[in-house]
């Protein structure tokens, strides 16, 4: 019998955003949380991944907490009327079902953006908390292994990770090209919007440049900034912060451009600068290429970029879902042999425990050499003996009828009563 593996999740599938943010977890709070769950309803296998697009819990039990865990998660958060909130939520009580879901997820094809490169550090990053808190198993450690190495064969066999699927991931894809020929590169990100803040978290993890954000309500950018590697501006130095700039991504909402070719005119510019134009209508205006050492893009360049990419991630789909579903089935087949790892375990005992009484009888007379004969010649026979039982039990997994085996083995070899002897 497979290890029942249960699963509950929000996501921008199931929840608007307003939502999600109410119940999304920081590190420290899925810290706390997991301890809690371990406390609360004893679970021994836990995973819980967080991000600004989803919410979801998987664990190892018998009994389903699912409920309980929903409901325990909206209190955590401080949402004690839990049925306002329940409806949101996803329960997956069939271990294919949360396996499915899991790997689609770890894969980026249950993202956003299709294909997101981010899900798969926020995945380790989940699984490493779990480690760190002992409730990663030997069932959670060989699925997690399972799909990183998944995703390895995704990289390496399909174009589902080709690419920027969206305007953001183009934007700091074209900036990192840009930024190669570039000794210090500074990137100045003007206006907050969605897209703004998008282009941000896409620039978290990157160090290929310093970043400095600038916002018409700096409190905003203040925000936004907090716990990264960013720099904040207010924007009544936008003259002086483009100045020092290389990049210059903007996605400020206006009527008329705030960067127009009169004002670069005005500035000391002291190197080649490249405008990125992310507004609608346009923020920065087109003439500014007029100037000498000024290059621009604008959203329209970009999207055909996304349209391109993300045209080649759909493509690789179907060749994604063959990868999980072998995946799974590869990881199947080793739950099930680990249903019946403890009666191969008691074999190999019970055969070693006669090995040992044997030898001991005949040990009289013998010399150091001839004992050392024996004793190999002892254990080939025994593990020749106990190879074909285990080929065949692990058969009888696949097929899903190692019940029958196991009782013939306890049977032939009397292991429960060697496990008593054990115990």
């Amino acid at each position: 019998m497979i290890t029942p593996f249960k699963s509950v999740s929000i996501s921008h599938r199931s929840a608007p955003l307003t939502i999600r943010e109410m119940v999304a977890l920081s590190e420290e709070e899925s810290r706390a949380f997991t301890l809690k769950c371990k406390d609360l309803f004893g679970l021994q296998e836990l995973l819980i991944v967080s991000t600004c697009n989803r919410t979801e819990l998987y664990y190892t039990s018998q009994e389903s907490f699912s409920n309980d865990l929903i409901k325990a998660l909206l209190i955590e958060k401080g949402l004690t009327n839990t049925s306002d909130y329940v409806h949101y939520f996803i329960q997956m009580d069939e271990t294919n079902d949360s396996l499915k879901h899991l790997f689609e997820v770890a894969t980026g094809l249950q993202s956003k953006v299709v294909g997101d490169l981010q899900i798969p550090n926020q995945i380790k990053k989940a699984y490493q908390l779990a480690a760190d808190l002992n409730m990663a198993g030997p069932y959670l450690h060989r699925l997690m292994h399972t799909i990183f190495y998944s995703n390895k064969r995704v990289a390496q066999e399909t174009s589902f990770r080709d690419g920027a699927a969206s305007v953001s991931y183009a934007t700091v894809a074209l900036a990192e090209e840009l930024a190669q020929a570039i000794a210090t590169p500074k990137i100045l990100i003007l206006g907050l919007g969605e897209i703004g803040i998008d282009v941000c978290k896409n620039l978290e993890d990157k160090d290929f440049a310093e970043v400095t954000v600038m916002n018409r309500t700096i409190e905003k950018a203040e925000r936004v900034a907090q716990g990264k590697n960013f720099r904040v501006a207010p924007f009544e130095d936008i003259c002086k912060e483009v100045e020092a700039a290389d990049i210059i991504i903007s996605s400020v909402r206006t009527d008329a451009p705030i960067i127009t070719q009169e004002k670069l005119k005005g500035m000391q510019l002291l190197s080649f600068k490249y405008f990125i134009d992310l507004s609608v209508p346009r923020s920065i205006e087109e003439a500014v290429e007029k100037v000498s050492g000024i290059l621009l893009y604008n959203i329209d360049s970009l999207k055909e970029r996304a349209d391109e990419a993300l045209a080649a991630r759909m493509a690789s789909i179907p060749d994604v879902r063959v990868i999980i579903e072998e995946s799974i089935e590869s990881f199947n087949d080793w739950s099930k042999e680990m249903e019946v790892s403890p009666t191969i375990h008691k074999l190999k005992g019970a055969l070693e425990q006669i090995r040992k009484e044997e030898i001991n009888r005949h040990l009289k007379g013998l010399s150091a050499e001839e004992v050392e004969k024996l004793e190999k010649i002892t254990a080939s026979l025994v593990q020749k003996i106990i190879k074909q039982p285990i080929i065949h039990l692990k058969a009888a997994c696949k097929r899903g009828d190692s019940e029958t085996m196991v009782d013939v083995l306890n049977d032939l070899f009397n292991l429960e009563q060697f496990e008593e002897h054990e115990s």
